[in-house]
């Protein structure tokens, strides 16, 4: 192949690592309409404050909403809203900002740093203010959150003293060199400089109004600042400040389970044990623990609700008086609803922006469409399955190394279950009809109109799941082990990279996720631009199909979109990844 040739190839497809153009979103002049352009974050957060009865307003917003505002201006920007904020409500956007993850689906850890900003834009409305929030908030938070930023002493064990004797006794700690300070006799020195100033003024009038939780939490930071354990065997037990912090984090999760969040762990694990479906069983497995754990939470969580709610309205027989700012929240709302930050709910079972797209998901759809006409009980219980699937892909799983949109997992949610029931296995199904199987999957025409009324949808995507993994991201990795092991290159730098790949793939490939060696894949892409953006999409926790792999068959095409990839739903698609597989030896070699 020439260069020129082999330019042209490679110029068929932008490097995703560079980035998507964004779309072209202006109007015609001469269209005859117009457009509002959404307000900035600076007008944002002018008309909210401008809003009347806003002491009023702000304590009806969901956390996630105001969370959401938080993210769009800027926390420092939005004292004014976080003062005017309920404890519950400070407790719900904590739990959402104060936590970070190194990298999409792992596990959350505490951000001391952000916790430290969040008192100064407290402090920012006056130290009594933000001592009065302190005051109202779980201990264990505000523990964990200032015991990473001082340490506390009581003043008599640190301080030096004389001897009836005269001699001078040292207590051990040089402290006077350090950033610190006395308040009501414990001696807070900084563990870190930031934030330092608002954190002693709140603490001061904290410990001015209310002193009860003061000494409470000058305890518990006071716990946590002793030195560490003696190496006597016991050491390689969790710490105070580990065991408190798991605590937290523990109180977290539990909060956000009852609200619908599914936590990353519980997703990775649900993800996991839904790769590895045995398909060659008589009989369909037993309900997944993990979801089933979820869902039974859930009920438990709405048990409690009610008889809280049940009990609050027997002990107050006064009736709820109506709001006069309802009006000033609905504006609030068309407001957030303008800018952006309140989204619509995604739409899973829409069709996608590609013509094929309804018919791809035409089985799933219609099979939910006749639970929702026949039996609208079981249709809410699917819905309620559907997210839960949606929340284990976003908290579980990557697409391409970032993190899912909600849109994204929910449209690859209804991807999976359509691929599910298309591969539904025979025996299954006539194991609950009593009948000899006849083949290895179900046709699809061979499902009953009704099965979703008898099959829950996480069984359903755990097939689907089990065939994604299996017979694409499993499949492609060996198949390009195998195009690895007859690749020579005369470039001893080329040559370094297969084997590198070969190495990392292989190693990966036996453990069951392939998709760790995607670094080493970068190689490929020095060899073929659409190839290896092909390798991407199939080799990954969530496979999908790049665009890539359709135009390869289509020379007409001249320019691939990077971020153009489609959910895999359907076995045709599967047929095309075949394809796009065996002639992968061809394409590669060309080059070489």
């Amino acid at each position: 192949m020439t260069d020129s040739a082999r330019r042209n190839r490679r110029s068929r497809i932008r490097d995703p690592r560079a980035g998507t153009p964004s779309p072209d979103t202006s109007v015609p002049a001469n269209n005859g309409l117009s457009r509002r352009e959404p307000p900035d974050s600076t007008q944002l957060l002018q008309r909210i404050l401008e809003t009347p009865n806003l002491a009023e307003v702000v304590p009806r917003l969901p956390p996630p909403l105001l969370h959401r505002v938080i993210e769009k201006c800027g926390l420092e920007d939005c004292s004014a809203l976080v003062t005017l904020a309920t404890p519950e409500q400070l407790t719900g956007i904590l739990d959402l900002d104060l936590w970070r993850s190194e990298q999409p689906g792992r596990d959350d850890h505490f951000d001391a740093g952000r916790f430290g900003v969040w008192l100064e834009v407290l402090a920012e409305s006056g130290a009594g203010v933000a001592a009065e929030k302190l005051a109202a908030m779980d201990s264990d938070l505000v523990i964990a959150g200032l015991a990473q930023h001082v340490r506390v002493y009581d003043r008599g064990a640190v301080t030096p003293y004389m001897t009836t004797d005269g001699e001078l006794v040292s207590t051990g700690r040089s402290l006077d060199d350090k950033l610190g300070c006395d308040i009501a006799g414990y001696r807070l020195v900084a563990r870190r400089s930031e934030s330092w100033d608002a954190i002693v003024a709140v603490l001061t009038a904290l410990d001015e109004d209310h002193r009860d939780r003061f000494d409470d939490i000058m305890r518990g930071c006071r716990k946590l600042s002793n030195a560490r354990f003696e190496l006597d065997g016991l050491h390689r037990l969790m710490g105070d400040a580990d065991q408190v912090m798991f605590d937290v984090a523990f109180d977290r999760e539990r909060r956000r389970e009852q609200q619908g969040f599914v936590t990353p762990p519980q997703a990775r694990a649900f993800l996991e044990m839904s790769r590895q479906v045995r398909f060659d069983r008589d009989t369909m497995p037993s309900a997944n623990p993990v979801a089933r754990a979820y869902f039974h939470g859930l009920d438990d969580a709405a048990q409690e609700e009610g008889d809280s709610a049940r009990s609050a309205t027997r002990a107050d027989s006064e009736p709820v008086p109506v709001v006069e700012s309802a009006n000033a929240a609905a504006a609030v709302v068309d407001l957030l609803r303008e800018a952006g930050i309140m989204r619509e709910a995604p739409r899973a079972l829409l069709g996608g922006a590609r013509e094929d797209a309804p018919r791809r998901l035409a089985r799933i759809e219609a099979h939910l469409g006749y639970v929702g006409d026949r039996n609208p009980a079981v249709y809410l219980g699917r819905n309620e399955e559907l997210a839960y699937l949606a929340n284990a892909i976003v908290s579980g799983c990557t697409l391409q190394a970032r993190p899912f949109t909600a849109q994204e997992a929910s449209d690859a949610v209804v991807a999976v279950c359509n691929l599910g029931l298309e591969n539904w296995p025979a025996r299954w199904l006539a194991s609950a009809q009593k009948r000899p199987p006849d083949a290895s999957h179900v046709a699809a025409e061979a499902l009953p109109e009704d099965f979703l009324i008898d099959h829950d949808l996480i069984a359903v995507f755990q097939v689907g799941w089990t065939v994604l993994h299996r017979d694409v991201c499993m499949y492609a990795a060996a198949g390009l082990l195998v195009v690895l092991s007859g690749l020579r290159s005369d470039e001893d730098e080329t040559q370094a990279g297969l084997h590198s790949l070969f190495v990392a793939l292989t190693k990966h490939s036996r453990s069951g996720m392939p998709w760790g060696a995607r670094d080493d894949l970068d190689i490929i892409a020095t060899l073929d631009m659409p190839a290896w953006a092909a390798l991407l999409g199939l080799i990954d926790e969530c496979p999908v199909m790049h665009a890539a792999i359709r135009a390869l068959r289509d020379p007409r095409v001249r320019t691939i979109p990077a971020s153009g990839f489609e959910f895999i739903s359907e076995n045709s698609q599967i047929e095309l990844v075949r394809a796009f597989m065996q002639s992968l030896p061809d394409t590669l070699t060309a080059f070489l």
